[in-house]
């Protein structure tokens, strides 16, 4: 069929026909047609919308994404015919049914992703399959090796080569800021690609951006950790792995992360820039990825496996996941947190003991410290200011200011605090919640959003004792926020007093009437 082109400003790949021009080719929404300009001997094949207004009759609509590929003008006149759907459908239909996916199918799979020829409902089938019928240790590692294999990859020629990575879930987790530098200023390479927040309040990235750009190709990348040692990018920006990123993106609206894809996904960036050892950090907790201790030490397990069978030597921490990580969540907050620490301060003593542990394990794989006193050469670095000073050079390396210090580093001007109604004990802070807050007062989106928490679990206080600051850019968000807050009540401060339970009496009438008397 013969079809007159109306380029369609939609930065996405697919094509839009008339209802009835789709009926000619016999073609429903989410069916494939291929497109050929034979003007520029060009062809592509991409997914169908239809439409009974948007576009007229005899004419098609081609999305930013498919002209790029394709090279048409508007009024230009294309040959569209029947496609073929990608076999990769019929192997996410396997794994739907339960079956076990090959190294070849999961391959293929893969490329289609990264190719684009596969619609973001048909990843997300995959998603969902791969949730409700788990990949095993073999469709993972074949997960991991394709994502890589379709992306670039870094290649150093000393070593070792220093990674380290968090299973989230944790707010305020800011301890890349401390142990990238700690391993850089040791004489390491650590090239920390990082991701933007899924469901939390601040991905690495996120906080990055607070204080230097964070979007490099992989060379730059690589150049970069070269002359100082380490960086903080974010890993979207790269073609590294880059399918992840596409199922990533499927998972936001489930808000789910299922392990498989979570190993692969990890393990993925790990090996492609070239990792020969990893530090792993997984939270435990009620309220975390993982719950217990022994569900930590089973993923752990699958971590170091894959490790492994990629050549990389892998140790996972299992670290106190019920309470936020020092007392800051949110990226502007979190960031002169940790740019407090690394210019003296000694506490919160959270975010200082988890980053020289984790660290420390880093040190100790790279045969920096003996088993068992890598935590102390951690802390050590980090006294002397040699830490500091090599966060300076990361920073300036990705363009940002290398003079900036924690107190140059404001939070959002509108804020409200929270304080105690009783007198009691902080007993519990509930993490999801906090992240809620967080999120609906802005974060990360606004970099100035979040909250500040004054009393951790243990704090004994008295009435009107702040709990939390509430920090946001926007007034509105603010307010909004805060309405959220007094629904979930995040931070549990408990004292003899349970509940109170008001008398009904109606005091012009008598007894309420509700008991029967009047």
């Amino acid at each position: 069929m013969k079809l007159s082109v109306r380029l369609v400003d939609i930065a996405a790949r697919g094509v839009l026909l008339h209802l009835q021009d789709a009926k000619s080719l016999g073609v429903f929404p989410g069916d494939r047609v291929e497109i050929i300009n034979a003007t520029a001997g060009l062809s592509i094949a991409d997914y169908v919308e239809t439409t009974s207004s948007l576009i007229e009759q005899g004419r098609i609509g081609i999305y930013h994404q498919t002209n790029e590929q394709l090279q048409v003008v508007d009024g230009d006149s294309v040959e569209v015919r029947v496609a073929d759907r990608p076999v990769s459908l019929d192997y996410i239909r396997k794994k739907m049914d339960g079956d076990r996916l090959s190294r070849e199918e999961i391959g293929t799979i893969v490329s289609d992703i990264v190719h684009d020829n596969l619609s973001p409902s048909e990843i997300t089938a995959f998603v969902i399959s791969s949730y409700i019928n788990q990949l095993d240790i073999d469709e993972i590692e074949s997960l991991t090796r394709s994502m890589v294999e379709t992306g670039d990859r870094l290649e150093f020629h000393t070593g070792p080569i220093v990674d380290k990575h968090s299973i989230g879930g944790v707010p305020g987790n800011k301890i890349t800021f401390l142990v990238v530098p700690i391993i850089a200023a040791a004489g390491l390479l650590i090239p920390k690609t990082s991701s933007r927040a899924i469901t939390g309040a601040g991905g690495t990235a996120d906080l990055m951006e607070v204080l230097a750009p964070v979007e490099f190709s992989a060379s730059e990348i690589q150049k970069m950790t070269q002359k100082v040692g380490g960086v903080i990018v974010w890993g979207g920006a790269t073609n590294i792995a880059p399918a992840d990123d596409k199922i990533i993106l499927q998972e936001y609206p489930f808000k789910i992360d299922q392990v498989g894809q979570m190993i692969a996904s990890v393990m993925a960036k790990k090996f492609a820039v070239g990792a020969h050892v990893v530090a792993m950090d997984i939270p435990v907790g009620k309220h975390c990825k993982v719950h217990s201790i022994p569900e930590g030490r089973k993923l752990a397990q699958q971590f170091i496996d894959i490790g492994e069978r990629l050549g990389m030597r892998v140790e996972c921490a299992l670290t106190y996941g019920d309470a936020p990580v020092g007392r800051a969540v949110g990226p502007a907050l979190e960031v002169r947190e940790a740019l407090a620490i690394l210019e003296g301060a000694d506490s919160p003593n959270s975010l200082v003991q988890k980053s020289a542990v984790i660290a420390g394990i880093a040190l100790e794989l790279a045969g920096k410290a003996n088993r068992g006193e890598g935590a102390a050469l951690a802390l050590d670095i980090l006294k002397s200011g040699k830490a500091l000073k090599k966060m300076k050079e990361i920073i300036a390396i990705q363009g940002g200011d290398s003079n900036i210090t924690s107190e140059m580093i404001k939070p959002g001007e509108f804020s409200h605090v929270i304080k105690a109604d009783s007198e009691g004990y902080v007993v519990e802070l509930n993490n999801r919640s906090l992240i809620t807050i967080a999120r609906t007062a802005g974060a990360p989106n606004d970099h100035g959003a979040g909250l500040y928490i004054h009393a951790k679990a243990g704090t004994r206080l008295k009435r009107g004792d702040p709990i939390f600051t509430l920090y946001a850019e926007r007034k509105w968000r603010l307010e909004k926020a805060l309405e959220i807050a007094r629904t979930l009540r995040p931070v549990i401060v408990e004292g003899m007093l349970i509940d109170r339970v008001p008398n009904q009496r109606d005091w012009q009438t008598g007894w309420h009437r509700g008991n029967g008397v009047e």
